[in-house]
């Protein structure tokens, strides 16, 4: 018989560890400490295995369900769901290891060491100011050039370009570094010139007349 919240909330420890099914290799195991922990018993080429999805009621009954027929699904397609779940979680961990923003904590702290004090913190304010709150969190593999110019654009229409050039330079110099160090396989930055405004150039009058140039040499 199929279980229901009702009955489950009135589950009690027992004295030794219980298991209460629900169907299709779902069950509810209920050890001697009284927590209600989801399970589910399935066979992958010839092999008995054991999926955990988690505690009851954090994971509802309908959300445990729902997380069966998923991984029955996997199953149908040849697919263990065991090693599926560890193979997500481990991309999870590479992902957040390889985030722009550890990469370039780790750039800064390595390659930025031979500049000035002032120089490393005005680097490390436009990270964390401009640059980590849009792109900070992402895997540097996933990034996309519309993504960096989500970062650059706007503060350029905004008429900052000094500080726009500055954040895709930094940005660029962080995905170099991830290609040195084998984190990525192309600097996507580098194939972004000409995406901002060229640098506008202030060219002063020649002196052309003796007596100014005689005036501007006493001054």
């Amino acid at each position: 018989m199929p279980l229901n919240d009702t009955y489950i909330r009135s589950l009690k420890p027992d004295l030794k560890p219980r298991k209460y099914f629900d169907g299709g290799g779902l069950f509810l195991f209920i050890p001697t400490s009284g927590s209600k922990l989801w399970r589910m018993a399935y066979r992958f080429n010839g092999k008995s295995k054991l999926l955990s999805f988690g505690e009851y009621p954090t994971v509802s009954l309908r959300d445990a369900r729902a997380r069966r027929e998923e991984a029955k699904q996997l199953i149908a397609k040849d697919i263990d769901p065991s090693e599926h779940k560890r193979e997500v979680r481990q991309a999870k961990i590479d992902a957040e290891r390889n985030s722009f923003e550890n990469i370039a904590r780790e750039w800064h702290e390595t390659r930025m060491a031979e500049f000035s004090e002032k120089h490393q913190g005005t680097v490390m304010y436009r990270l964390e100011t401009y640059i980590f709150p849009a792109i900070g969190k992402v895997g540097i593999t996933k990034l996309e050039t519309q993504d960096i110019m989500a970062v650059v654009k706007p503060l350029e229409q905004k008429g900052n370009y000094e500080t726009s050039r500055r954040l895709l330079q930094i940005i660029s110099q962080v995905f170099r570094y991830a290609v040195i160090t084998g984190k990525a396989k192309h600097n996507i930055a580098a194939d972004m010139r000409g995406a901002l405004r060229p640098r506008k150039v202030t060219h002063r009058a020649a002196l052309v007349e003796p007596e100014k140039v005689g005036q501007l040499t006493r001054n």
